[in-house]
């Protein structure tokens, strides 16, 4: 019998941060000729999608978070004809091409909002949230940016506040006006016929905000060193019952299209009401994007428990997905140092659902300290402490000038990490035992085994406190590996299968040993 999973069920996603991935004209820079360059790597790593972060046309406040044009390309990264030469050569070498889309704001130097601010009687003046200043002339209500400072800012011209959940150059726009609704999705076939595969939705739990602006209520958890944003619950600004109609609107467009296109949306939120962005019957994301291993504690009960819960809680047919890393967060080897990095990239891409990886984490790249003069992100200069830039330094490819990222002579926009010189993809694809060559062996695995790429799941009980350990099965063939993951720093014995497996795999890329050694995980089969 044919296997009935769509691609984005079989397959893994590749996160490129295009600023940081490759610079081919010495701007210092990454493009989209770079990432076309880069290619045959992605490939020959042996992964199934591309997901590209932003690249539309943006005065790059929050470096293309910002857009100012919702169809287009930003002539940092090249042209829409190089997106368009991307996209087929990367059909030609079996990859899908999946694009940022950001619909909860536009950038304040959008045509669409240059003309809402320009008077109260603008036609466009409804596609954003606009409000008259408070009895004593201040915001509306006490609404915080997620980047720090108040969620209002006043227009001095038309004496109104307009929201924004993120910079003042990030206005949110209005999904309850229908025009606006119609103009974004506009926007997402126009991609579609460029021939992209899908779009990872940024954002989407701040889309549509409590009609009646009531004021978010304190949060007793808040702790100094907290972003200052989570001093409030975020019960008016975020999650809204409406954004659901939202999404079901999008995923009708993606569905009116071939080729099994995906949606995945970018939601930071408990399990229970995660789940609701799969949408009734599933006519919402294909996958909502599952952030919880991020930050559940490192610790083989924690982790097993998660995954009872979250396998527990998806709808009827609802497809998991899980995530390590990506250009918010701090990197898995400096979360849990290089040894058990090698074990989080076994847990990643052995539990049952489809894995997002990070540009860098397939060698075990590190957050990088950032001089004071060299910051670019907008959420340091606010808030310091929170910044991305050290997850979003340029990739290292060789020992070469500027790790191969952008030709000698130029100068990268974001610092080199210090290691570059040993820690890059072509000193580690001659090592056999590297990081690379774990991703890649792991990622062979999976293509090779369907239990691992779309069996199911079951825990393994009995294992040794610090040891997760789980079956995966391809229930056409009755095919069962075990995967067992020592997070501890012991030797502990392996789980007892009804047979003796052979070691397929071991993060020590050494075919295994008789007990479970300090740091390792196997897959046996």
């Amino acid at each position: 019998m044919p296997d009935q999973h769509a691609w984005w069920q079989r397959g893994v996603v590749y996160q490129v941060y295009p600023r940081s991935f490759q610079d081919s004209n010495g701007d210092g820079v990454g493009d989209l000729p770079g990432i076309l360059s880069r290619l045959d790597r992605l490939s020959a790593l042996g992964v199934d999608a591309v997901w590209i972060s932003p690249i539309c046309p943006s005065p790059m406040a929050d470096f293309g978070y910002d857009v100012s044009d919702y169809t287009g390309i930003d002539p940092a990264f090249g042209s829409l004809e190089d997106f368009d030469r991307l996209v087929a050569a990367a059909h030609a070498r079996g990859l899908r091409v999946i694009l940022d889309y950001v619909p909860n704001h536009s950038s304040d130097r959008h045509p669409w909002f240059v003309e809402s601010r320009s008077s109260r009687s603008n036609p466009k003046r409804n596609w954003y949230t606009w409000r008259d200043p408070a009895p004593d002339g201040g915001p509306p209500n006490n609404w915080l940016s997620e980047f720090g400072g108040p969620a209002w800012t006043f227009d001095a011209a038309t004496g109104q506040h307009y929201y924004h959940a993120y910079l003042p150059a990030q206005p949110d726009l209005n999904w309850r006006n229908p025009e606006v609704r119609a103009a974004m999705l506009d926007a997402l076939r126009f991609w579609l016929d460029h021939g992209v595969d899908g779009f990872r939705v940024d954002a989407i739990h701040h889309l549509i905000e409590d009609a009646d602006l009531r004021d978010n209520p304190p949060n007793p958890d808040w702790r100094p060193g907290m972003s200052p944003a989570r001093s409030l619950i975020r019960a008016y600004t975020m999650d809204q019952p409406e954004v659901h109609d939202a999404i079901a609107e999008m995923r009708r467009v993606s569905d009116g299209y071939p080729g099994d296109r995906v949606l995945i949306g970018e939601a930071y939120l408990p399990i229970d009401r995660l789940m609701m962005y799969y949408g009734a019957d599933l006519s919402g994301f294909h996958l909502p994007f599952n952030f919880h291993l991020l930050s559940t504690p490192w610790k083989a009960r924690d982790i097993a428990a998660l995954v009872e819960r979250y396998e527990a809680a998806l709808p009827p047919g609802g497809w998991p997905n899980w995530v390590l890393g990506n250009h918010d967060r701090s990197r898995v080897a400096s979360r849990l140092g290089p040894a058990q990095a090698r074990v989080a990239a076994m847990l990643l891409l052995t539990l049952r659902g489809t894995p997002t990886l990070y540009q860098g984490d397939e060698i075990g790249m590190e957050d990088v300290p950032i001089p004071p003069g060299r910051v670019q992100d907008p959420w340091e200069r606010n808030v310091p402490g929170l910044g991305r830039d050290p997850v979003r330094t340029p990739m290292q490819w060789d020992a070469g000038p500027n790790a191969g990222f952008a030709p000698p002579g130029a100068e990268p926009w974001l610092p080199l990490a210090p290691d570059w010189g040993a820690r890059n993809v072509a000193a580690q694809a001659a090592d056999p035992r590297s990081m690379l060559s774990l991703h890649r062996a792991l990622l062979a695995l999976r293509r090779a085994e369907p239990a691992l790429s779309v069996g199911s799941y079951a825990p393994v009980e009995g294992a040794a406190e610090d040891v997760l350990a789980f079956e995966r099965r391809d229930e056409a063939t009755g095919r069962t590996l075990l995967v067992a993951l020592n997070l501890g720093d012991r030797e502990r014995d392996l789980p007892r299968a009804a047979a003796e497996p052979r070691v397929l795999l071991s993060t020590r890329m050494d075919g295994g040993a008789g007990r479970l050694r300090s740091d390792e995980g196997v897959v046996l089969g």
